[in-house]
C-alpha cells in the first residue's frame, strides 16, 4: 500500500503531537528537515493502514521572525501574540502541506478551542468533521485557536489538546514527541544516574507529579504537560507514549510497542464518557466544595447526588453550571463536578437539609451525572 491510498477504516487511529521545541529553532524559524522527519513517521504510519492525526505546535514561535520579534524579542502580551499566530499558523501549514505531500499525503488545518470539547453541539462538529477526513484519506493537522483563544479559556498547551483530541477521535494511541527520551528518575541534564521509567500504569503517583517546566522559551509544555496529557489518555483508554521526537522511526516504533521507545503510560481499564472528561479535564475549577466525610463516602462509594446538608465549606466565587472541585474533610480533591447552584446561594444553604430549603431552591447542589470522582487507583 502506497501513503497516498485510504487507510484501513478498520484500523486503529494514532495522535501524534510534535511541540514547538521540536520543529523551530531558538530564533523561531520552523526546522522543515524536524517536520519533514515528522512527516515521514505520519507517512510511514499511513502506509502501514493506521489513520493518523497530527497535533503541531509551532504558531506563535514560527510567526514572530518575520515580525522581527524572535529569540530574546519575544513579546509578552496577549494580543501581540495572537497577532503573530495568525502570520505563523499560514507558515506553519504552509511547510506541513508541502512536506506530506513528498508522500502524496493530504493535510488539512483544523484549528480548535476549549469550547469544542466543553460544548456538546460542538465536540460533535469537531467530532463528525475529524472522522470524515480521516476516512477520505487526509492527514489532519491541529494545533490551538491561538489567533483568537480567550487567555481565560484556552488550552494552555498542546499536550492537553492531543490527549482530549485522542478521546475525540477514539485514537487507541497517543504520541507526545519531545526533546528527550521520555520520563527519568531525575532530570538527565543535571543528574548522570538518572534512569529512563519505561512504564507507567494508570494511577501511578507519578501521574499527579510536576516534573520540570517548560523546556525552552519556545514552547507551553515541559515533562509536566506530558504527564497530564497522559493522565487524560489514560482515563481515555487511550495508551501514551512520551519519546524523542528525534528517535529514528519513533512513531512507528512507538505504536508496535517497541522496548525502549521512551515512556509507555497504560490506560484505565474504563473509558470516561465524553461528558465526564469535559467536567474532569477541559473546564477550569472555578472554586472548591469541602463536605463532610459522610458526603464523601456518599458521593464516592454510593454514586449518590450533593445534597447541602453534606457542604460544610466553599470557597471561590461560581455562578450555576461552573466546575469546582469536591474536597473532603482533610482537604483533599477527590471528585470534580458541575454545580446547580452559585456560591453565593450555596453559602447560604451549606448544612441545611433538604426540608429545610426554600421551595426555589435546588436541592442538589451537584447531580451525580455531573460528577467525576477522581480515584487514586486505577
Amino acid at each position: 500500500m502506497s501513503a497516498a491510498e485510504a487507510p484501513d477504516l478498520q484500523a486503529g487511529v494514532v495522535v501524534a503531537k510534535i511541540g514547538t521545541s521540536s520543529i523551530t529553532d531558538h530564533h523561531g524559524l520552523i526546522d522543515e528537515a524536524a517536520v519533514a522527519t515528522f512527516c515521514e513517521g505520519v507517512a510511514q504510519l499511513r502506509a502501514e493502514g493506521r489513520r493518523v492525526v497530527a497535533v503541531s505546535s509551532g504558531a506563535i514561535a514560527a510567526g514572530l521572525p518575520a515580525l522581527g520579534m524572535g529569540g530574546d524579542k519575544r513579546p509578552r502580551d496577549p494580543v501581540t501574540l495572537q497577532a503573530v499566530a495568525a502570520i505563523g499558523q499560514a507558515r506553519l501549514m504552509a511547510v506541513y502541506e508541502r512536506e506530506l505531500a513528498e508522500h502524496g499525503l493530504i493535510a488539512g488545518q483544523v484549528l480548535l478551542t476549549p469550547l469544542d470539547f466543553m460544548v456538546r453541539d460542538q465536540y460533535l462538529q469537531a467530532r463528525g468533521t475529524l472522522d470524515r477526513l480521516l476516512e477520505l484519506g487526509v492527514v489532519p493537522v491541529v494545533n490551538e485557536n491561538d489567533a483568537t483563544a480567550d487567555d481565560e479559556i484556552r488550552f494552555g498547551d498542546n499536550d492537553r489538546l492531543a490527549a482530549l483530541v485522542a478521546h475525540l477521535v477514539r485514537a487507541d494511541t497517543l504520541v507526545l514527541l519531545t526533546d528527550t527520551a521520555g520520563l527519568y528518575t531525575a532530570d538527565p541534564r543535571f543528574d548522570e544516574t538518572a534512569t529512563l521509567i519505561e512504564e507507567i500504569r494508570a494511577g501511578d503517583e507519578l501521574l499527579d507529579a510536576a516534573v520540570g517546566g517548560s523546556g525552552t522559551d519556545r514552547g507551553s509544555g515541559g515533562m509536566a504537560s506530558k504527564l497530564a496529557a497522559a493522565r487524560i489518555a489514560a482515563w481515555s483508554g487511550v495508551r501514551a507514549v512520551i519519546a524523542s521526537a528525534g528517535r529514528p522511526d519513533v512513531l512507528a516504533h512507538a505504536v508496535r510497542g517497541e522496548p525502549g521507545v521512551g515512556t509507555v503510560v497504560h490506560p484505565r481499564s474504563g473509558r470516561l464518557s465524553a461528558r465526564k472528561l469535559w467536567i474532569a479535564f477541559a473546564v477550569r475549577s472555578a472554586g472548591v466544595v469541602t463536605v463532610d466525610a459522610g458526603a464523601r463516602d456518599a458521593l464516592v462509594a454510593g454514586g449518590r447526588s450533593l445534597l447541602p446538608a453534606g457542604v460544610v465549606a466553599t470557597s471561590g466565587s461560581f455562578d450555576v453550571g461552573a466546575a469546582v472541585e469536591i474536597a473532603g474533610p482533610d482537604g483533599t480533591v477527590f471528585a470534580k463536578a458541575l454545580v446547580s447552584v452559585s456560591s453565593s446561594t450555596l453559602a447560604g444553604i451549606a448544612g441545611r437539609h433538604t426540608s429545610e430549603l426554600p421551595a426555589e431552591v435546588p436541592h442538589e447542589v451537584v447531580h451525580r451525572d455531573d460528577l467525576v470522582v477522581l480515584p487514586d487507583q486505577p
